[in-house]
């Protein structure tokens, strides 16, 4: 079972001076095996996500036939004025919610709007926001995630049809493989994302006007 909550914390790299040691370091390590041309020793410097996504020999030939690209990289690295800024995500709920934290004066503080309770900002917020407004059976809010050309078919009866209809166990089952499956990869090229779940489902996903609705849930 996972954990109900949990938080993430995230080190981002900006341009001011501060004194943050740990961080810096790992940078630091970095930029010294790029300059070093030693890409495999770089490479121990990624994530545990980043690694299981990209293979040693992947990442090595990458840089081998990018040079420009690295002397680059190691040059912006290097450059005076750097700093890190703490930030975090609470992670929370059966549904991985994240609540965006960050410092200010010393204190951490709440990141995002508190009203925004159905973000579609990300293709990842879009399905979190479409599962969770099925769950609550607010199929006014689930209008939202259907893509223009669909929406003027639509209404809420027929949403609330589709997922509450006496002959609509597909849709049901559908939806439990969904609110499991959240944390799988999203593959995201322009407007369109797709997210395979299950032994042979795929979520696909469209960006209209700024935000992302479910093209095809299955």
């Amino acid at each position: 079972m996972r954990p109900r909550s949990a938080i993430l914390l995230v080190l981002f790299l900006s341009g001011c001076g501060s004194s943050a040691g740990k961080p810096l370091s790992a940078v630091d390590g970095y930029v010294a095996a790029l300059r070093a041309s030693d890409f495999s020793r770089a490479y121990d410097f990624m994530s545990e996500r980043y690694r299981r996504d990209h293979s040693r020999a992947e990442f090595v030939k990458r840089m081998q036939e990018s040079p420009r690209e690295v002397k680059e990289t190691v040059t912006r690295l290097s450059s005076g004025g750097r700093r890190v800024e703490l930030s975090a995500k609470f992670l929370y709920d059966d549904l991985r919610d994240e609540l965006p934290l960050l410092v200010e004066d010393g204190q951490w503080r709440i990141a995002s709007d508190p009203l925004d309770f159905y973000p579609q900002d990300t293709p990842a917020h879009a399905l979190r926001s479409f599962v969770r407004a099925v769950e609550l059976k607010r199929w006014e809010v689930v209008l939202r995630f259907v893509p223009d050309k669909w929406r003027k078919d639509m209404t809420t009866e027929k949403v609330r049809e589709q997922f509450e209809g006496a002959d609509n166990e597909d849709a049901r089952q559908m939806m439990r493989l969904l609110a499991a499956n959240l944390d799988n990869p999203i593959e995201t090229q322009g407007d369109e994302a797709r997210m395979p779940y299950g032994e042979r489902f795929e979520v696909k996903f469209v960006r209209e006007d700024g935000v992302w609705k479910i093209a095809d849930p299955d």
